[in-house]
């Protein structure tokens, strides 16, 4: 009995020791258990990084130029990334003018802050990278300025020369006919201020703002402004091409709202929607409220609901809602009763696989994992519906008290903060139906149930699947486990490739919003096997990217890689700590990689030579023709939407594989699913891919595809 506790102890000091292995690099050596090389065949490769030649018209390899004043302009960093659909790529700032600040940015960011910068990248023949300056650069962002809600009459800083109307998390999306809409924002300012001192108490505003870039001519224009201001909202295209919104936080800092002191303390509970056509937010009711983290992960399911994956970003400094428990509970919001559904508590019913046993035995005794495998695997097929079943029963099969709080924390349940939501390829039933999603998430940190908010600091390594079964006409919830990650990862991006396969790149081993420039970078990227459900370490990036940092799908298949604005260390100035083994914290890095996955080495990647019209227009329902002098081989067509993200989520990311109907010769014919709500209005990107002799998932690069828009 004794030395199964004293395993128990070690296991939780070694989940918490900040120096464990993972954390002192060695993971940076490892080769893949599937390969004996480090060849871009095997790991994948990163580019030499790239950034914007100039701060303004001056050519300068440096991050930043001080002007005469001493105040340092600076190269914006892609803390938003945004795929066009011509192959460009629009992006803007997070935190910028915080290499300004020199003591405190609880006292200073809101004198030293600026409107944050939006730029279009365009890579030419061989990369070559070009970049244009949008019109206006700041989007535009609140230009008849926002009147705050002041906790204290008067007390706002008077004549404050920060910004009042930064992009700073806003939420985006891509409407259907190819323009992106961002949501929200950020007017900081002081409350309470010294009157003609750039000093006083920091406050973060959510704006209600709403601006739409059109990539046709560059620009940016307003739009009608939402009802309710927020500071990191989620927006979500509906099956009608209609845009819902939900959570943000009007106040950060300081969430006491006297002329609605029943809002205080919390999230906006409040939902909208957004109709295209006639530019018009409503509110939906009071039936749509629903308590929420910011930037709640959500995702749009094939019966047209919108699935909240008990996900998002869980601190509010100083402005933890006192309702988040709640958000442990998985959700569903219909557009059509304006309602929400609870689903069941997120991790739970746990349906335990090969993978889930090994990730149990492994968090119990990390020292000797294999000492409980035998055990655990008498419990592969069960299903466990609640926390305490679960204990009871690993208590019964190893035949002592597991402590609870020890299993939470291996399992993951509840809510995940600061983790990618990854909805994996939507595919046909027997019956021809989309009637099943699944979304991934893996890392970030662990909330230990009813603390939800910060979490538990630590990253973690755990990850799972969550399924909604929408076969019997209603949502069946359960999840499952897969393999750990191979290192503990906070903040970092998710990216579903053209072979299925999910990789992850850059955070941290610790939330660095808690405590800023004292976390350590994790460079190596990770890719999940759908087929084992097992993480394998891939390539190591060349640049350290924490808080804010982007990853998107290109259309060839590779990923473009940036972002990287943290917060002032410790929230004082940009002091980098980098020669201490920490993340580089010396203000934001404006630089970009490209990360090339295996099968971009292949020679034998098929090659789609036309389709019927391409870009296609295309109509739900229709059929339409690739051709492809590999039509025999072919075995997967699939259609990924272009990437819109910002703070590791894109709610409208989707990959649908589209069936086969017929093959003629060189020619592959498919039949796009009817559902609007499985294939919504957007630009997508078609890849067909084939399984090569060695088994391996090989796919094309892509095509554009337009779906239409639902008349109405």
């Amino acid at each position: 009995m004794q030395p199964k506790l004293n395993t128990l102890a070690v296991s939780v000091l070694l989940a918490f020791s900040p120096w464990s292995i993972s954390q002192a690099g060695l993971l940076d050596s490892a080769i893949p258990a599937s390969c004996n090389t480090a060849a871009a065949s095997c790991i994948g490769s990163f580019s030499a990084p790239f950034d914007e030649p100039t701060i303004n018209k001056t050519v300068t390899t440096e991050k930043c130029i001080p002007n005469s004043a001493g105040v340092k302009n600076c190269k914006p960093a892609a803390g938003t990334l945004i795929s066009l659909y011509d192959g460009r790529f629009l992006y803007f700032d997070a935190l910028e003018g915080s290499e300004n600040v020199q003591v405190s940015a609880f006292a200073e960011f809101a004198a030293a802050t600026v409107n944050d910068q939006t730029r279009v990248l365009s890579l030419g023949a061989g990369d070559k990278p070009t970049w244009i300056k949008p019109s206006p650069v700041d989007a535009g962002a609140n230009p008849n300025g926002n009147t705050p809600t002041p906790l204290i009459p008067g007390g706002v800083l008077v004549g404050q020369t920060g910004a009042n109307g930064a992009l700073f998390c806003a939420d985006i999306t891509a409407l259907a006919d190819g323009r992106i809409l961002a949501i929200g924002g950020t007017d900081y300012y002081n409350e309470p201020g010294i009157d003609g001192l750039p000093v006083g108490v920091l406050e973060l505003e959510g704006l209600k703002n709403a601006r739409i870039f059109n990539p046709r001519n560059n620009t940016w224009t307003q739009t009608a402004s939402m009802n309710f201001g927020r500071w990191y909202p989620t927006a979500v295209t509906l099956a009608n091409s209609d845009v819902f919104v939900a959570s943000g936080v009007t106040k950060v800092v300081k969430p006491i709202y006297p002329e609605s002191p029943y809002q205080s303390g919390r999230n906006v509970v409040q939902t909208e929607t957004f109709d295209v056509n006639k530019a018009v937010w409503t509110d939906n009711g009071g039936l749509a409220q629903r308590s929420l983290p910011l930037y709640p992960r959500l995702h749009l399911l094939p019966n047209g609901q919108v699935y909240y994956n008990a996900g998002g970003q869980v601190f509010n400094p100083f402005g933890q809602s006192y309702d988040q428990p709640l958000w442990n509970i998985v959700g569903a919001y219909s557009p059509t009763s304006k309602s929400w559904t609870d689903m069941g508590y997120a991790g739970f019913p746990l349906r335990l696989n090969e993978q889930g046993a090994s990730q149990l035995s492994a968090g119990l005794n990390p020292t000797n994992p294999l000492i409980l495998q035998t055990l655990l695997k008498t419990l592969v097929g069960q299903t466990f519906t609640s926390p305490e079943q679960l204990v009871t029963t690993l208590g019964r099969t190893l035949g002592f008290a597991v402590d609870r709080r020890v299993v939470e924390k291996t399992i993951g349940s509840g809510l995940r903060g600061t983790t990618h939501s990854i909805m994996l390829p939507l595919k046909v039933d027997q019956n021809g139906n989309y009637s099943r999603a699944e979304f991934l998430t893996s890392g970030g940190t662990l909330t230990a149930f009813a603390g939800t908010s910060p979490g538990t600091y630590l990253a973690t390594d755990s990850s799972r699947i969550d399924s909604v079964d929408l076969s019997g006409g209603g949502m069946a919830y359960s999840s499952r486990l897969t393999g750990k990650l191979n290192q503990r990862r906070w903040f970092s991006t998710g990216v579903m490739l053209p072979d299925q396969s999910v990789m992850v790149f850059n955070g941290a081993d610790r939330d660095g919003v808690i405590l800023p420039g004292l976390d350590v970078a994790t460079r190596r990227a990770e890719r999940f096997d759908p087929v084992t459900e097992t993480w394998k370490p891939m390539a190591t990036a060349n640049r350290m990217r924490t808080y804010h940092n982007t990853a998107t799908l290109m259309p060839d298949g590779r990923v473009l890689i940036g972002g990287h604005a943290p917060i002032t260390t410790a929230y004082l100035s940009a002091i980098n700590l980098q020669g201490l083994g920490f993340s580089p914290n010396d203000g934001r890095d404006p630089s970009f990689e490209i990360y090339s996955p295996p099968y971009v080495s292949r020679t034998d990647r098929p090659v789609i030579t036309s389709t019927t019209v391409a870009p296609v227009n295309a109509e739900r329902g229709s059929l339409f023709t690739v051709t492809t002098k590999e039509a025999a081989l072919i075995d997967k067509v699939q259609l990924i939407r272009f990437t819109d993200l910002t703070h590791l989520i894109d709610a409208d990311q989707r990959s649908v594989e589209i069936p086969i109907v017929a093959r003629t010769g060189n020619t592959v014919q498919i039949k796009l699913p009817a559902n609007a709500a499985v294939l919504p209005a957007g630009n997508y990107m078609l890849f067909i891919s084939k399984t090569a002799a060695d088994g391996t998932v090989v796919p094309s690069t892509s095509t554009p595809v337009h779906i239409n828009a639902v008349a109405r």
